[in-house]
């Protein structure tokens, strides 16, 4: 499974930028998909998930709010709409999709996106 992220770039304070990630491959099954971040010299962290049929999500506390994370099942595509974004935001973005593949027998999926760099300028 390949995913390619695209969306990031640098924005002002108060702005507003939106993440897109894409999933392809084949024999594979999507659960959850979550966008993460690392800033430099901090771990990375979970911004925000959201399960298969798009109903139940949560989100970090520092960007409730602020970020709404959405999904299009038929396209195995994920979005991070970012709104009033701060600079304390200013990360590289990862995408990350977990589920099933079926490579000689059901095996679990746990990919990561190349990141996309979300640069806040203040």
């Amino acid at each position: 499974v390949q995913l390619v992220e695209s969306g990031g770039g640098l924005v002002q304070a108060g702005g507003s930028l939106r993440l897109s990630c894409a999933a392809s491959g084949s024999n594979f099954r999507i659960n959850t998909m979550g966008w993460y971040r690392q800033a430099p010299g901090k771990p990375r962290e979970l911004v925000a998930a959201i399960a298969s049929g798009g109903d139940s999500t949560n989100y970090a506390d520092s960007v409730k709010g602020r970020f709404t994370i959405s999904r299009d099942n038929a396209k195995n595509t994920m979005f991070l709409q970012m709104n009033s974004l701060k600079p304390e935001d200013t990360a590289v973005y990862y995408c990350n999709v977990r589920g099933i593949i079926i490579v000689s027998g059901l095996n679990a999926l746990d990919a990561w996106g190349q990141g996309t760099l979300v640069t806040v300028s203040s």
